[in-house]
């Protein structure tokens, strides 16, 4: 019999069954590694570029599921009616009678159309579009990799560096896809000199933030005294 192994020195290694290992990607060989060592600090900053996440548009999707099942449903319990003798439902006789009797110029054909038309343009707008526009994309370092920020948490990084200010009192900033809208209540100071020096950190802070596609600042400041 062989004895038991003892606890583990200080310079062993843990063993596999003792220690929980993080899973991490292979490494990557030497060879590959080399042209990477040659980016300078501001590439290896870019990282790739990422688009919009997609929605899952659940909503319009239940919505959509809903009203075609509901109309299945009805037109077939209607039609295995009529076949064991039944006679037809009311509203399935009125509306054969409607479609029968109505010109294409009718009123209510057109409104019909229209709104059929309307629903169908609102669909293929949802099927090509991401949607979820309060998200903004962040610069992925690997492939495959994707993250997004919210435009309010952007909003309050970007109001606390401006609040860093000296002679900001109060500031108010809006984030959109391709812009960020400052505003400051200046205290004290000249209004020139405080607008340079906040479009400056809010340009750091913007950078930070390592957003796919950065959006433009505008700064706008006035004179606050009470």
């Amino acid at each position: 019999m062989t004895p038991d192994p003892g606890p583990p020195g200080p310079g062993s290694a843990p063993s596999a069954h003792g220690a929980t290992v993080p899973s991490t990607k292979e490494p990557v060989p030497p060879e590959r590694d080399a042209p990477a060592e040659k980016l300078t600090t501001g590439e290896h900053g870019r990282g790739r570029r990422t688009h919009r996440p997609w929605s899952a548009r659940r909503v319009p999707a239940a919505l959509v599921a809903s009203a075609i099942l509901v109309a299945a449903v009805a037109a077939l319990v209607d039609v295995i009616a009529v076949r064991v003798g039944r006679p037809a439902a009311a509203w399935r006789r009125q509306l054969a009678g409607e479609l029968a009797t109505r010109s294409v110029d009718d009123v209510w054909m057109l409104a019909g159309a229209s709104v059929a038309a309307a629903l169908g343009v609102w669909l293929i707008v949802l099927a090509l579009t991401p949607g979820l526009r309060h998200w903004l994309p962040l610069r992925s370092p690997t492939p495959g990799v994707r993250a997004s920020l919210d435009r309010d948490g952007a909003a309050e990084l970007l109001r606390d560096a401006a609040l860093r200010v000296p002679g900001v009192g109060r500031a108010r900033v809006r984030v959109r896809r391709h812009r960020v809208k400052a505003r400051a209540d200046v205290r004290f100071r000249d209004l020139r000199q405080v607008k340079d020096d906040l479009t400056a950190v809010l340009g750091e802070e913007r950078d930070r933030l390592a957003l796919a596609r950065p959006p433009r600042i505008v700064v706008r400041v006035r004179r606050r005294t009470d």
